[in-house]
């Protein structure tokens, strides 16, 4: 019998998962060092479609404060956002709060060393996960594997993004004005989320007002927006471009995107579903 990826990876959004990792991985806050371990573990808890990490609680340099507080899973099943074509579940994308858990196990905090200043962390309630804490990436100032700096959150080793340049031609519209038209755009294919059509600034004909908007993708590297006049009005952080993308995303210097959840697409003359995800 057959299964498709998508399905056995969906299938699995109801379990905690984890992986191991031979990466060296540190963690800083207020320019001191609050975890370094080789034996760290990425952890995705239940509807969670990013990792965090998990390190050995004798890796941490200041350890736990207080004693943990056995706690039940808080995050209800209508908390997240729908991905029908990957799951019936609604998943927790990075917007739900670290504090929000889907697991049993015990919130705690970790020391910043030479302060006050306390970080959260999470002990799932695992056996294979006995001993370590997850914690939460945006807690401290800066996260490195190996040398190199990690954006938005750990890498996760079973995804990856392919930029590809293409001569599709891709019209962009909205409320029936053309938005955007190109026959040279790159397109990003990227695990478990819909094809973007990233096309060059000068075949975008919308006048673009820019934002102040920011936001960071482990693979691609932070984004800046614009909001959009269209023909339905104000459309906000409708368009998005890599000014200085990760090696990985290089192609896409400069290139503009456009959420096709919220506008039109046509692709050599065929219309396209709007694709539905956490940012429809």
């Amino acid at each position: 019998m057959t299964v498709r990826m998508r399905d056995l990876v969906g299938g699995a959004l109801a379990q905690l998962r984890y992986e191991p990792t031979g990466k060296r991985v540190r963690a800083e806050a207020g320019g001191a060092v609050v975890a370094q371990t080789e034996r760290a573990v990425l952890v995705w808890e239940p509807r969670r479609v990013v990792p965090a990490y998990a390190v050995p609680v004798e890796d941490l340099t200041a350890g736990l404060t207080g004693p943990p507080v056995p706690a039940a899973p808080d995050a209800p099943a209508d908390t997240g956002s729908a991905v029908p074509d990957v799951t019936a579940l609604r998943v927790l994308d990075p917007r739900v709060p670290f504090a929000v858990h889907s697991t049993p196990g015990e919130p705690v905090g970790v020391r910043v060393p030479g302060g006050d200043r306390v970080l959260e962390g999470f002990c799932p309630a695992d056996p294979a996960l006995a001993g370590s804490v997850v914690l939460d990436f945006a807690g401290p100032d800066a996260w490195y594997e190996e040398d190199e700096r990690l954006y938005g959150h750990p890498r996760d080793p079973f995804h990856r993004i392919d930029v590809r340049a293409a001569s599709r031609h891709v019209e962009v519209s909205s409320g029936g004005r053309l938005l955007a038209a190109s026959a040279r755009p790159r397109l990003v294919f990227e695990t478990l989320l819909p094809v973007r059509w990233y096309l060059p600034a000068e075949d975008v004909t919308a006048p673009l007002v820019p934002s102040d908007t920011r936001t960071q993708c482990a693979y691609k590297g932070e984004a800046g927006y614009w909001s959009v006049e269209t023909g339905d009005g104000l459309v906000r952080d409708l368009v998005w471009s890599y000014r200085d993308p990760l090696p990985d995303a290089a192609q896409l210097r400069g290139l503009l995107c456009f959420f096709d959840e919220r506008v039109d697409v046509v692709v050599d003359g065929v219309p396209r579903p709007r694709p539905v995800t956490p940012w429809s």
